[in-house]
């Protein structure tokens, strides 16, 4: 059922399309790298891409800075719609509650080897898509394993700062609950990028890097000064036509994270690079390549027979 947020973001897109006649309506299923001239949804229907009872799945193959190498891996990002309790923050179950709006959900997921042992992190993102109403991403969450052992980290938006709560085994993390400013989350970029890119700030800013980059390089959460710039990709690492690459540096952590995405909607992000100093002081880079995107509903495949999908995908299978 199309809620009344899912309108206004709607509207919203209507403004931002300056001659739809023009337009063509398409209907996305498979969407592969290696296509130079992908068709497009007209922006004023990416409300209805967004409400349509699907996941957007996108499987990227992944070279992931860790320690004093770049190791192999995969990332798969998952976009889908939800009603989201405001006040509990929590996905709304059985629509007792009144206190719920539309959000863009992300799950975010990295695995990848470190010689012998592997990593698994995930972050969770949950963006309203009523950004008059709320301005900023309402959760944030990320668990990160290894063999040494598990972290967890939950942000919330509490009025003008976030609430967060980290539950580390290292020592000098520990378990600790505090608050921070309300600033911009680098998590919430890929969210933005997808529901409306023009909006994204540019220039000096300040940034709350990602909850990633925060466990790997083992920082304090915390507010930062960061250069942003947006312009068109002319570089060789991703495919495609007309994409566009949002880069934000961070000058006190000697880092550049770039993500580059497709200019028109609904935005598909091709893929990102990531350089910063790595815990052995050297600088490593990142990167993250689109292999394919589908749309799925994928809480419905979960049979043996359906482990042929995730082949489609490209992604590790355990037959």
């Amino acid at each position: 059922m199309k809620n009344t947020f899912w309108l206004i973001l709607s509207s919203l897109f209507l403004l931002m399309a300056c001659d739809d006649a023009t337009q063509k309506e398409t209907t996305f299923a498979i969407i592969n790298p290696s296509t130079t001239n992908t068709s497009t949804i007209p922006a004023t229907k990416l409300a209805d891409y967004w409400y349509q009872g699907k996941a957007e799945i996108n499987s990227y193959d992944l070279e992931q800075a860790r320690y004093s190498d770049v190791h192999p891996g995969e990332a798969v990002l998952v976009f889908v719609s939800e009603d989201f309790l405001t006040d509990k923050q929590v996905k709304n179950d059985n629509y007792t509650n009144k206190n719920s709006t539309s959000i863009l959900k992300n799950n975010f997921l990295r695995k990848f080897t470190t010689g012998i042992y592997d990593y698994s992190i995930m972050t969770s993102v949950f963006t309203p898509a009523d950004t008059k109403q709320f301005p900023r991403t309402t959760k944030v969450t990320i668990s990160s394993q290894d063999w040494c052992g598990q972290s967890f980290m939950q942000i919330n938006q509490q009025k003008n700062k976030y609430k967060v709560e980290l539950r580390s085994y290292f020592e000098s993390e520990g378990d600790k609950d505090f608050t921070m400013d309300g600033e911009l989350l680098e998590d919430e970029i890929f969210n933005r990028i997808r529901m409306n890119p023009d909006a994204l700030p540019t220039g000096k800013t300040q940034l709350i890097p990602s909850a990633t980059i925060v466990r790997l390089m083992h920082l304090e959460m915390q507010s930062m000064t960061a250069t942003i710039t947006k312009k068109a990709y002319n570089g060789t690492d991703f495919k495609g036509d007309n994409l566009v690459a949002y880069e934000i540096e961070y000058p006190a952590l000697k880092r550049k994270l770039s993500i580059v995405y497709q200019k028109e909607a609904p935005y598909i992000i091709e893929g990102w690079t990531d350089k910063y100093m790595a815990l052995s002081q050297q600088p490593l880079s990142t990167k993250a390549t689109r292999k394919k995107t589908v749309l799925s509903p994928y809480w419905q495949q979960n049979g043996a027979k359906d482990v042929v999908l995730r082949k489609d995908l490209g992604l590790t299978t355990f037959e």
